[in-house]
């Protein structure tokens, strides 16, 4: 075990990230377009709302907009959650095997270190990606909007991410693309320090391979990826919430703009009361489970070390 722990093979980890994260995109997609729209509804003064549930978004997303509406923004984010998911999986790797003692052990405390440290490095890729993504994805919620309030028939307006990013380029430069970084970060760093011990602890209760290498077989990976993955999601949803507020750019005739993350959380916590910070909180376990499911699994069966030919 000594030995295979001193090697730390950077580009089949990476590969194995990028692999997993366009897996788990492409099955989760359209629940994580949904979970968007959830967050982003503003309830009316007489409690009237554009989706009274998961399900009735998911039918009046697919009936105005067709089943290629439903992977609205899929395209930007199976670009971008190639280095992120390589970037989260693999510096995790990395600071937990630089942080484990000279005696192979690895505290609770070095384990949240680890997953913390991830976390922020992700947001270089996640925070572009979730404001391209986001855009795309509420592009219909805000038409249907205007067409509730203005009773004409309006179109889903046709927008891109080459677009957006360019109309951000030029109008902010570079830190356009990074709109709501404070907020990104506090949710992933927050989700990475519950995420990866708990996934590392409840990996290590189910059986081993049977080759001797000491690693869980996979779908044990696959059960505390999906259980790791929904609990870490439900803990971290209001700053989801928040960060999915703040990074709208093109609002609806009944949205809010908010100064900064206390402002946001302060308003809507007054104006909407404490479950609206757990509006499609539902629907993120049910995007991230089987995401970080599929993730872990296609991880640890090492599919980056058969395409490049390593000895595992």
């Amino acid at each position: 075990m000594a030995e295979r722990k001193q090697q730390f093979k950077l580009l089949p980890k990476i590969l194995n990230g990028g692999i997993a994260g366009i897996v788990g995109v492409t099955c989760v997609f359209p629940l994580d377009l949904v979970k968007t729209r959830l967050q982003n509804q503003i309830i009316g003064p007489k409690g009237e709302r554009m989706y009274t549930s998961m399900l009735d978004c998911f039918r009046k997303t697919f009936r105005s907009e067709g089943y290629l509406g439903m992977y609205r923004g899929s395209g930007v984010n199976i670009l971008l959650i190639t280095p992120e998911k390589a970037i989260k999986l693999t510096a995790n790797d990395f600071f937990r095997h630089h942080l484990t003692t000279k005696d192979g052990k690895l505290g609770l405390t070095r384990e949240m270190a680890s997953g913390g440290l991830a976390g922020l490095c992700q947001i270089v890729i996640t925070t572009p990606m979730e404001l391209l993504k986001i855009q795309l994805q509420d592009a219909g919620r805000v038409a249907a909007q205007a067409k509730a309030s203005g009773g004409a028939t309006v179109a889903v307006p046709k927008v891109s991410a080459t677009a957006i990013t360019l109309g951000l380029l030029k109008e902010k430069g570079i830190m356009g693309l990074y709109r709501g970084t404070a907020a990104t970060m506090l949710r992933d760093v927050s989700f990475s320090v519950c995420y990866f011990p708990l996934f590392a602890h409840l990996n290590s209760l189910g059986p081993r391979k049977a080759d001797g290498s000491g690693e869980a077989v996979f779908w044990c990976s696959f059960l505390a990826g999906c259980a790791s993955g929904s609990l870490s999601a439900l803990f971290v949803n209001p700053f989801d919430v928040v960060k999915t507020r703040l990074q709208v750019l093109t609002k609806g005739a009944q949205d809010k703009t908010y100064n900064g993350i206390l402002d946001a959380f302060g308003r809507i916590l007054k104006d909407e009361g404490p479950k609206a910070f757990f509006k499609g909180g539902a629907c993120r376990m049910m995007v991230i489970a089987p995401l970080f499911g599929i993730a872990q699994m296609v991880y640890f069966f090492g599919v980056g070390e058969k395409i490049l030919g390593y000895n595992q």
